[in-house]
């Protein structure tokens, strides 16, 4: 090559007079800063800044998807089907949801950890939204990969067999529920801070125990569930966090449901307390 021989740069038109790269060029992925996100998400659901949530995860969706960073963008659709799940917009959790498991398939995820989370979370939004056979047919693929994946967090597993049970108590299917109730409350008696997952599980126990054979006939049954559920969230080694906020705050309409106003009105409180701190703690 001497002096008069061009190269690639002297003659091909760039892909965008921004970026610099030229046609033809493979676009570099531009990886979004995962374990950062989840950091700010955390914060701000600590403080129950529902707004300020979505604003974050949708930027950083956009900047996903501008930087071909599928992975990234797979993450953050995974946490926007449960944030529109949570706030109740069936629509766009749901859409997420679909592209989500589109996501999978071009990853050629199928088999993976990542796979079973995407299952479940979407699996869970159907189940809120009354699609309960579509919920159910997730929710088995979740089970079948988190079961033969040896590196499956033993709370991801607990997880996905507590929601899977409220799916089978949507469909009547009581026995198969209680069966993966049980199994959701030995492995969460494992992990660490497992309590709070305990005492959903016993309350929805409760629902399921009260939807079987009605309220008079299971109330002493009723009783020893909420009961139970009412002791683990008082252990004193939970740390009295934002997600224990969000527990509390979840399981206070059970509780006044079943008569237990006191414990109702105590668990409000504190969640609103934590709440307040968080805020006045604000950098």
């Amino acid at each position: 090559m001497n002096d008069y021989d061009l190269k690639p740069a002297d003659y091909v038109e760039p892909r965008c007079l921004l970026c610099g790269e030229p046609y033809g060029a493979a676009p570099q992925i531009k990886p979004i800063p995962q374990r950062r996100i989840i950091e700010k998400l955390d914060d701000y659901m600590s403080r129950r800044d529902y707004p300020a949530a979505e604003r974050h995860l949708l930027y950083w969706l956009e900047e996903a998807k501008l930087g071909g960073d599928r992975r990234g963008e797979l993450m953050v659709r995974n946490e926007l089907v449960g944030h529109y799940r949570k706030a109740g917009d069936r629509d766009k959790a749901l859409s997420h949801g679909e592209a989500a498991l589109a996501l999978l398939r071009e990853l050629d995820f199928d088999g993976t950890v990542s796979a079973g989370t995407t299952y479940t979370n979407v699996a869970t939004a159907c189940n809120a939204f009354g699609e309960n056979n579509r919920a159910l047919t997730l929710f088995e693929k979740a089970k079948e990969v988190y079961e033969a994946t040896p590196r499956t967090e033993p709370s991801l597993l607990g997880g996905l067999y507590n929601n899977m049970a409220l799916t089978y108590v949507s469909l009547g299917r009581y026995e198969e529920a209680f069966a993966l109730y049980e199994k959701a409350l030995n492995i969460m008696g494992g992990v660490a801070d497992g309590a709070l997952e305990q005492a959903i599980t016993y309350l929805n126990m409760a629902d399921a125990t009260a939807a079987q054979k009605g309220m008079e006939e299971a109330e002493a049954e009723i009783d020893t569930l909420v009961d139970r559920a009412w002791e683990l969230l008082n252990d004193p080694s939970l740390p009295r966090n934002g997600y224990y906020a969000f527990v509390c705050e979840k399981c206070a309409p059970s509780f006044s449901y079943y008569g237990y106003f006191s414990a109702a009105n105590e668990l409000t409180w504190r969640a609103e307390n934590i709440y307040a701190e968080n805020i006045y703690d604000r950098p």
